[in-house]
């Protein structure tokens, strides 16, 4: 079984994700993945024997739409999809990554480029394992993962240093290592 074989095997045990993934496909948006902590700790829950949703705070879902970069847009993104994937029993966190530059300085105390597209912001994730972005295209998993799936599939946490800094890797990792003790660990 190829890694994304394995991914989608793993992703679609998490009923409460996979019904998301699932409910998002048939959406209509064009420009989007599912992807950050909560495909990388499906992974790892599946690897310690956890129960799947272990840890998981919340879905995210991350969409590319530079036609109009308002709150207002990005909010009624936001309720079409909630209504759409109604039931839903977990957090879902959803943001059009062409506005991100908008409200990153006042998350994270200092300013990034704008993003030229949804891939271009997942590529700037914070570690290796979380970097990877999913959605459904037809029956078939499609996957965007700059750095592989390697790090993901072995339980390793490396700092992808393209924006983020070693105060937030390190808040990260203290808060995984709570959860997954079992994480290899790169320094920063």
């Amino acid at each position: 079984m190829n890694d994304i074989a394995r991914l989608h095997n793993i992703l679609s045990q998490n009923r409460p994700l996979y019904d998301v993934i699932v409910k998002m496909a048939g959406f209509g948006l064009p420009n989007y993945y599912i992807g950050a902590g909560c495909i990388a700790q499906t992974v790892w829950n599946h690897l310690c024997g956890l129960e799947l949703m272990h840890g998981i705070s919340d879905i995210d879902i991350a969409y590319y739409d530079a036609t109009d970069l308002s709150a207002n847009a990005e909010n009624a993104v936001r309720q079409r999809i909630m209504h759409a994937i109604e039931p839903c029993t977990i957090e879902v966190d959803i943001n059009n990554q062409a506005r991100v530059h908008q409200w990153y300085k006042g998350s994270f105390g200092y300013d990034i480029a704008p993003y030229t597209s949804v891939e271009d912001g997942i590529s700037t994730w914070p570690t290796t394992a979380t970097a990877v972005g999913v959605r459904l295209k037809g029956n078939e998993l499609e996957v965007y993962a700059p750095f592989g799936l390697d790090d993901l599939f072995g339980m390793v946490v490396r700092a992808n240093k393209v924006q983020i800094t070693e105060e937030i890797y390190m808040k990260k990792v203290q808060k995984w290592l709570r959860k997954w003790p079992q994480l290899a660990v790169v320094p920063w």
